[in-house]
């Protein structure tokens, strides 16, 4: 079984672990941060990109996400596997280089075509770098203050997810869409520099892992066939006959992916992690609300562009309180969590969540009242996402055997990678038209709605509160 770069047990002291944990907490979270604002900063640049490539539908353009997001969440768990091969440091380092240079490329790209490329390349090296970054954390800090460590981590990731689209827009209307590529290169290159000369290499481990190649392949063929299908449903280019046959081929290979992983030695995901209860409802939850999540973001910069008439710099300060209150619920969660267990903060934050889906479907209008229409629902969001996203990554793995721990962590992001995928074809499906209008938008807040209360009611079955001490 190919693992995940996360440690299964105490680290050896070394000179890291005797030292401040933070400068490595800092510069391997760095590189994490830069991911996961790269996967949610392009739907501020959506429209951008369209205006840069006029040539380009808006099913083509949802291929620079959606390309940039299956490769990501096939590659994530094996990953972690070549990390404890070559060595953590190495790969980790190894990833960020490729991520910059995959950076510059996406930004000089000079057509649909190149910039679908250089995403790919730059999700191969955000997949290295991921289950690496925080393998290097938790090593780095002593046991007793994992789940901590683990929540903080992922904060940071909450967050550059959540302020992704809110920085993009302020760059891109400043100075144009290749800098949401570009502005990767300086922060990138600290954490690299820095990276080399403080990160510690781990012992390598001496089985080689394989890599489950057929595994990879089959997911990356089932997630973009079904994705396919969905983004391209009302295009005149694609028969109804063409979009079945691509959905049945994803259903297929989704089919044989599973055939696979149950009969083969060494497969991508070791199916009897599912035989856990609460990692079957964490993993089911994550898939829900990563649909929400990216439909809600999504949909937004739809909504201020075509209802509202925002400039993309007010559509980005706009969106701005919401990731704020991001952090702080985040941070209070994951220390909370470790005492009453995640399940009242997941159900708490999904039904938040499904509040804040029912104000925007219910309250703005078509004429623009940002303070009195807008802002409420954005507090509602933000204090929902705080809740939930760090305490599905928490969840996913607290009751997981050790021996399962790494692998449990990589296919939960991977998990919510997928879901990213999906509700960014739906809402591509739904709003990618040239015309606009508000009531397009209730379909999809109710299922922003639909998607938030089913995460709540999943979250249900998530047993992680420790045994009370008699």
């Amino acid at each position: 079984m190919t693992e995940a770069a996360l440690p299964t047990a105490a680290a050896p002291p070394t000179d890291t672990s005797r030292a401040s944990p933070w400068p490595v907490f800092r510069i391997a979270s760095v590189a994490a941060f830069l991911v996961s604002l790269d996967s949610t900063m392009l739907y501020s640049a959506f429209g951008a990109l369209r205006a840069g490539f006029p040539e380009a539908t808006a099913a083509d353009m949802s291929w620079v996400l959606n390309a940039y997001t299956v490769v990501y969440a096939a590659m994530l768990i094996p990953a972690g596997g070549l990390a404890d091969t070559h060595g953590r440091k190495r790969v980790f380092l190894f990833g960020v280089a490729v991520f910059l240079a995959a950076s510059a490329a996406c930004g000089l790209a000079g057509s649909v075509g190149w910039l679908i490329a250089a995403r790919v390349l730059q999700a191969v090296g955000a997949a290295l770098l991921t289950p690496a970054s925080l393998s290097i954390v938790l090593a780095a800090f002593p046991q007793s203050k994992r789940a901590v460590t683990v929540s903080l981590w992922g904060a940071v990731g909450g967050f550059a997810a959540a302020v992704g689209p809110s920085l993009g827009s302020y760059v891109i209307q400043t100075i144009g869409w290749p800098w949401a590529f570009f502005i990767n290169l300086p922060i990138g290159a600290i954490s690299l520099w820095r990276g080399a000369a403080l990160l510690s290499e781990s012992a390598r481990s001496t089985t080689r892992r394989k890599v489950d190649v057929v595994g990879m392949a089959l997911l990356i063929v089932a997630v973009g066939a079904i994705a396919l299908a969905i983004v391209e449903s009302e295009s005149p280019a694609w028969t109804r006959g063409q979009l079945v046959a691509a959905a049945a081929a994803g259903v297929i290979a989704l089919v044989a992916f599973v055939a696979w992983a149950r009969n083969v030695r060494d497969a991508l995901v070791d199916l009897g992690l599912f035989r856990h209860p609460t990692y079957s409802a964490v993993n089911a939850a994550t898939l829900s609300f990563g649909i929400a999540f990216a439909m809600m973001f999504f949909a937004f910069f739809f909504y201020m562009s075509n209802v509202w008439h925002y400039t993309q710099a007010q559509a980005g300060l706009a969106i701005a309180p919401g990731p704020l209150v991001v952090i702080p619920v985040a941070v209070v969660t994951g220390r909370l969590a470790g005492r009453y267990g995640h399940r009242p903060f997941l159900v708490g934050g999904a039904l938040l969540y499904a509040a804040a889906g029912l104000w925007f479907m219910l309250v703005p209008g078509t004429e623009p009242a940002y303070a009195a229409h807008w802002l409420p629902g954005l507090f509602l969001s933000g204090a929902g996402v705080g809740l939930v996203l760090p305490s599905l990554s928490g969840a996913a793995v607290s009751k997981l055997p050790a021996q399962h721990y790494a692998v449990g962590s990589a296919v939960n992001q991977a998990t919510r990678q997928i879901g990213a995928v999906i509700g960014v074809a739906i809402t591509v499906m739904l709003l990618g038209h040239k015309v606009v209008q508000r009531g397009d938008f209730d379909v999809v807040y109710g299922l922003h709605i639909g998607l938030a209360l089913l995460t709540a009611a999943l979250c249900l079955f998530v047993r992680t509160r420790p045994a009370q001490r008699g």
